[in-house]
């Protein structure tokens, strides 16, 4: 008799621990997520006042405090060399990623990046072959050939899942933002890194401050890439290719 009755107020201590914990779940308020959007500033062209193209851009946001969301998991992306071109030009990815380099081209390509987000080359490498890069950290790499001048690719590698490539219409949006307080990044192509930096703020987030406003980009910078060994490209150095 005694066991069945402690075998009774142990079962009810289980069974009210278990209600105590549904209603703590019940009751702790779900977190508030809201879609937020910016704008990039067109550029005008200072003699015809015509609008310009917008360069490609990315906006992320870096969380200032912890959020529950996790970030986004590592994967398998493709950059393709083709008709002396990468496909595609720009390419987010998150941390950890890791990228294939494919020549579709019937002829040689050296794939090859000095910048600070992930320095690799890969060497000379025939048609029909590919080459892989781990991008172990975040950062924003410049991607070039040593053999074409005019290839190049940027890839960016993030930490966060919260960022919002502009559309053709300058359009930035990232969906399901949790409330809070965020770092804003801001990348965009032929920018200086020192005028990108000064673009960097902490926004706060929620369902009143969705909207980030206009994102100007300045004025592009016209300095020419250099090859894989800091110096200038020869003119049709190899114009069999």
């Amino acid at each position: 008799m005694a066991r069945s009755r402690f075998a009774d107020f142990f079962a009810s201590v289980l069974l009210l621990a278990g209600a105590a914990g549904l209603y703590a779940q019940a009751s702790q308020p779900e977190e508030h997520r809201v879609e937020v959007t910016a704008r990039l500033a067109p550029e005008q062209d200072g003699n015809a006042k015509r609008t310009k193209q917008h360069p490609p851009a990315v906006i992320w946001l870096n969380p200032v405090f912890p959020h529950t969301f996790p970030a986004a998991a590592p994967g398998k992306f493709t950059l393709t060399q083709k008709n002396k071109m990468f496909t595609p030009h720009l390419l987010v990815v998150p941390v950890g990623s890791t990228v294939a380099f494919p020549n579709a081209d019937p002829f040689f390509h050296n794939v090859f990046s000095l910048f600070d987000g992930r320095r690799f080359d890969l060497g000379l490498y025939e048609a029909g072959s590919s080459r892989s890069v781990t991008f172990s950290r975040e950062g924003v790499s410049y991607i070039f050939c040593d053999i074409h001048a005019e290839m190049s690719a940027v890839v960016i590698a993030l930490a966060t899942p919260l960022y919002g490539q502009a559309d053709a219409e300058g359009l930035f949006d990232i969906q399901n933002v949790p409330d809070g307080e965020y770092d804003l990044h801001v990348w965009i192509e032929g920018r200086k890194q020192n005028e990108l930096d000064r673009l960097t703020r902490r926004v706060h987030i929620d369902a009143g401050s969705a909207y980030l406003g206009e994102i100007r980009s300045g004025r592009p910078d016209a300095t020419q890439h250099l090859n894989k060994f800091g110096k200038p490209y020869e003119p049709d150095a190899h114009p069999i290719y």
